[in-house]
């Protein structure tokens, strides 16, 4: 069948790489796509938040399945208009997309249905909480309600801190008690009703070496990861997933496609940091890489009520991801630097994942976006991927950018 994925970040190019390996898969087109992306499939340059534009796009290349990569267009109503229109998309509605479009949403229902998370106040303006931040015990994490492409949290160790943050807010804003304990990432698949439980993963948030510096979107992740052992995810899926699963459906908004669930593994027990309806960026990268079965039968299941007939198969082999980004990331990355010698780092047996990429007017491959290149591998376990990895990126010849070097070290 033909393919649409949306979607032109280093996730996108993970989903598209293992689609094009299904013999399923005849036509695969991305929207808007990079330049890495093109080298696999057909890159078209539409708006996708634009449900009209998509769905033009659908009915011209007779698509027969999509798969929306980031989150906006799943709060923008994208996959509502497919399905209105006998489409089969992997992705949830925009009214179950508030599970990560609106935080305040979340916390609600956390707390509606007993789910464990840190307390919380919720206000309609950010000029509402400076009062609430300026006196609560401190650290406190300021979150902004909406979307923030994964950099909308600041943890605050001072007041200062936290009515700087505010101040970059324009709008709702959550303000919650700062929890402790390592992070971890939980993922499944669900078409409604069947749950596929996906492989552990955790990322690397902030944008230096021994977790220090500014949140990004993800410097690096690695999968499995170590800290969720079986009986924490169990807790993790009895407690917190399968609640909020069984509460979008008793609304009449059943969650449909990835959820991600941001956990901190308190001494208590798992605790939800915050959910997303999506596979995670740089996540989807190591868990691609892992995924042994095939993946349109296993997208086009799940998009179609048909979960329960397959069983996703993944690799026992750890795999590694290391972020290479724009120097000027995340605030203002610098943009148009080349970029050279993926051929040799490939040559090593690595996939470099795109994130932000383009082709110059002069035919060089140039950085496009914050984050740029995702180098990843896979090993016997974590040390050996993580190795492969770094003497990959040693081959890469690019003056303009910057990279964590302790990804996976801990583990």
């Amino acid at each position: 069948m033909n393919i649409l994925v949306l979607g032109g970040g280093g996730r996108e190019h993970a989903l598209c790489w293992r689609l094009r390996q299904s013999p399923r898969c005849a036509a695969l087109i991305c929207a808007p796509g990079n330049a890495g992306i093109a080298a696999v499939a057909d890159c078209v340059a539409i708006s996708i938040t634009d449900g009209a534009a998509v769905l033009a796009l659908v009915r011209d290349r007779q698509i027969g399945l999509v798969v929306v990569g980031p989150e906006a267009p799943l709060v923008a109503g994208v996959a509502d208009a497919l399905r209105a229109a006998g489409v089969p998309v992997l992705g949830p509605s925009a009214a179950a997309a508030q599970l990560e479009a609106s935080k305040g949403f979340t916390k609600d229902l956390s707390a509606e249905h007993g789910i464990p998370t840190a307390r919380f106040r919720r206000f309609a303006d950010a000029a509402e909480a400076h009062h609430y931040v300026a006196v609560h015990p401190l650290p406190v994490v300021v979150k902004a309600d909406g979307l923030a492409g994964g950099k909308g949290v600041t943890v605050a160790e001072t007041n200062e801190e936290g009515l700087a943050a505010l101040a970059e807010i324009h709008g709702p804003v959550v303000v919650e008690q700062c929890l402790e304990g390592p992070e971890a990432s939980l993922f499944i698949l669900t078409d409604g009703e069947t749950v596929r439980l996906l492989p552990t993963a955790q990322d690397h948030k902030r944008l230096r070496d021994g977790d220090q510096g500014p949140n990004t979107g993800g410097m690096g992740a690695i999968s499995p990861s170590p800290r969720l052992t079986p009986d924490l995810i169990e807790r993790a899926l009895t407690e917190i997933v399968r609640p909020t699963l069984a509460s979008m459906k008793a609304r009449g908004t059943p969650f449909q496609g990835f959820l991600y669930a941001g956990l901190m593994l308190t001494p208590t027990g798992p605790m939800l940091i915050e959910y997303n309806v999506r596979l995670g960026d740089p996540e989807a990268q190591v868990l691609m890489l892992r995924l042994a079965s095939d993946a349109v039968e296993l997208f086009w299941a799940a998009a179609t009520g048909h979960l329960a007939e397959v069983e996703p198969v993944f690799s026992d082999d750890a795999a590694v991801t290391v972020v290479m980004a724009a120097n000027g990331y995340p605030s203002r990355p610098v943009m148009g630097t080349a970029i050279e010698g993926l051929a040799a780092a490939e040559a090593l047996g690595v996939t470099i994942f795109h994130a932000g990429t383009r082709i110059s007017e002069d035919g060089r491959l140039v950085a496009a976006g914050g984050r740029v290149l995702n180098v990843t591998a896979l090993g016997h376990d974590i040390s050996e991927a993580r190795a492969l990895a770094y003497a990959a990126i040693r081959k890469i010849r690019w003056h303009g950018g910057h990279f964590r070097r302790d990804i996976g070290k801990s583990a």
